[in-house]
C-alpha cells in the first residue's frame, strides 16, 4: 500500500451523510451536493441533509479507496505512522479531529458538550447515549451568513431581557428577577454566576405546561409590538424559533444567550461545557474526536436538563470571531485554542499553484468546488466533493487551470512548535 510509512500518501475517502430533519432539503443542502460527488448516491429530493462528517468516529466512519474497503479508522491502526509519531505519542492511534459540513434549515437543539472528566462518565454510566468518552471543543467557519446562538449574554444584557421580558420574571420570580437587576460589576464573579446559573435552570427545569402558557403570551405580546415599533433582532429570532419548536423552554432560554451572526470567512469556536444552537446556514465543522451531546431544548431528542443546567461554565460576554490568519497568498488559518485541530481555506485563482509544506502530523483535505491536481509523488486529479487524507509528513502542491476551493483540517500547528 503506496506511503504506509507516513512519507508521502494522499489517498481518497468516501465519507458518510446524516440526514437530521434540521437539515436543508434535497438539492439545496451544499452537504448533499458534496455526499453526491463523494458518493455517486443521488440525491433524494424529499430528504432533509443535514451533515457531512469526514474521520474516524464510528457514529458517522470514512472509508479509505484503495482495494478493499476498510474504514480509515481500522487503516490507520494498522498504519499508525500515518498519523506521525508527535500526534501517535499524545492520541495513540486515534485521528484527533473530525471535519463536517453543516447544511442548516432550522435551529439545532440548545446544547453543550462535556469536558473529558464529565465525558468519561458519562459514557461509562449511558453508553447508548453518550457514544464516547472524549470531549469536543468545536469551531464552526461560516460558509454562508451563519446564525448561532453561543455563551450567556452580558449582565448589562441580561438586565434589559428581564427588565423588557415579563415572561422570563414570570418564570423566574420577582425576587430572582430584582436579585438580577440589582447585580452590578463590582459584585464578585462567583456571585453573578450563580444568580445565571439560579436563572437559567430555573427556566429550563419548568414545566411543559407553564412555559406553553407562557411562549403563547409572549409571542402574542411581541406580535401586537411588531405592529407598534421594530422588533430587535432577537425578538425577531424568538418569534422564528417558536415557529420551528413551539411550546419549547429554549425559546425563552434564547433570551440568555448571545446572538451570534458570522459573515462568509468569520469562524466561531467552543471549548467544553458552553451552550450553543446553531440557527441557520451552512458552515464547516471541526471538532475534537466526539459525538457528545448533552441536549435541553429547541428539540425533539433526548434532554438531559439537569446534567446541562450543573456543567455550564456560566461566563458571559459575547465570544472571540476568528477571520483567520494569512498563510500565503491563497490561503487563510483559523486556530483555536485546541491541541486537536485547526483549519485552513485555500481558494485557488485560474491558473495559479501553492504548496501545503510538509508537517508532523496528518491531515483531511475537501474540496468545495472546483478542479485540479493533488501532488505528491505523483498527480492526483481532484473536483468538488473529493476527501483526502494526507499522511504526516506528506508535502503537497496544489494547482488549477479553471480554480478551486478547498479546506484542510489537521491537528493544531502549535503541537509542533
Amino acid at each position: 500500500m503506496e506511503g504506509v510509512n507516513g512519507d508521502g500518501s494522499l489517498i481518497k475517502l468516501i465519507c458518510c451523510v446524516k440526514n437530521s430533519d434540521w437539515g436543508r432539503i434535497g438539492r439545496e443542502s451544499t452537504v448533499a451536493r458534496l455526499y453526491y460527488r463523494n458518493t455517486g448516491i443521488e440525491i433524494d429530493l424529499d430528504q432533509p441533509y443535514a451533515e457531512f462528517w469526514m474521520g474516524t468516529h464510528e457514529s458517522g466512519p470514512s472509508y479509505v479507496v484503495q482495494g478493499e474497503k476498510v474504514t480509515l479508522k481500522d487503516w490507520i491502526e494498522r498504519n499508525p505512522r500515518v498519523l506521525g509519531d508527535h500526534v501517535v505519542k499524545k492520541w495513540g492511534t486515534n485521528l484527533p479531529f473530525l471535519f463536517k459540513v453543516l447544511s442548516v434549515a432550522k435551529a439545532l437543539s440548545i446544547q453543550a458538550h462535556p469536558d473529558k472528566v464529565l465525558a468519561t462518565s458519562l459514557h461509562k454510566e449511558q453508553p447508548f447515549v453518550y457514544k464516547d468518552d472524549n470531549h469536543k471543543p468545536e469551531m464552526a467557519f461560516a460558509l454562508t451568513e451563519f446564525e448561532a446562538l453561543c455563551g450567556f449574554v452580558s449582565l448589562e444584557e441580561l438586565k434589559v431581557a428581564v427588565k423588557t421580558t415579563p415572561e422570563i420574571v414570570e418564570v423566574i420570580g420577582n425576587a430572582k428577577a430584582e436579585q438580577i437587576l440589582n447585580l452590578n460589576e463590582d459584585d464578585g464573579e462567583e456571585e453573578v454566576r450563580l444568580v445565571l446559573q439560579s436563572a437559567f435552570t430555573d427556566i429550563m427545569s419548568v414545566r411543559k405546561d407553564v412555559i406553553a402558557e407562557v411562549l403563547a403570551k409572549l409571542i402574542s405580546r411581541l406580535n401586537i409590538e411588531d405592529q407598534a415599533r421594530h422588533l430587535t433582532d432577537k425578538e425577531q429570532l424568538i418569534l422564528r424559533l417558536e415557529k420551528q419548536y413551539p411550546a419549547d423552554v429554549g425559546v425563552l432560554a434564547a433570551y440568555l444567550l448571545n446572538y451570534v451572526k458570522l459573515n462568509p470567512g468569520e469562524a466561531l469556536y467552543l471549548g467544553s461545557n458552553e451552550p450553543h444552537a446553531y440557527l441557520y446556514g451552512e458552515s464547516v465543522e471541526c471538532m475534537a474526536n466526539s459525538d457528545n451531546v448533552i441536549r435541553a431544548g429547541l428539540t425533539p431528542k433526548h434532554r438531559d436538563v439537569k446534567i446541562l443546567c450543573s456543567m455550564l461554565t456560566y461566563r458571559q460576554g459575547f465570544p472571540e470571531i476568528l477571520k483567520g490568519t494569512v498563510v500565503n497568498p491563497y490561503t487563510m488559518r483559523y486556530l483555536p485554542p485546541f491541541d486537536e485541530f485547526e483549519v485552513d481555506r485555500c481558494i485557488l485563482p485560474q491558473q495559479s499553484t501553492t504548496v501545503f509544506p510538509s508537517i508532523p502530523g496528518p491531515s483531511i483535505f475537501l474540496v468545495m468546488g472546483g478542479e485540479g491536481t493533488m501532488t505528491t509523488s505523483s498527480d492526483k486529479v481532484v473536483t468538488e466533493g473529493d476527501v483526502l487524507f494526507a499522511s504526516a509528513n506528506t508535502k503537497i502542491t496544489v494547482a488549477t487551470l479553471s480554480g478551486l476551493h478547498l479546506y484542510r483540517a489537521g491537528v493544531s500547528s502549535r503541537l509542533f512548535e
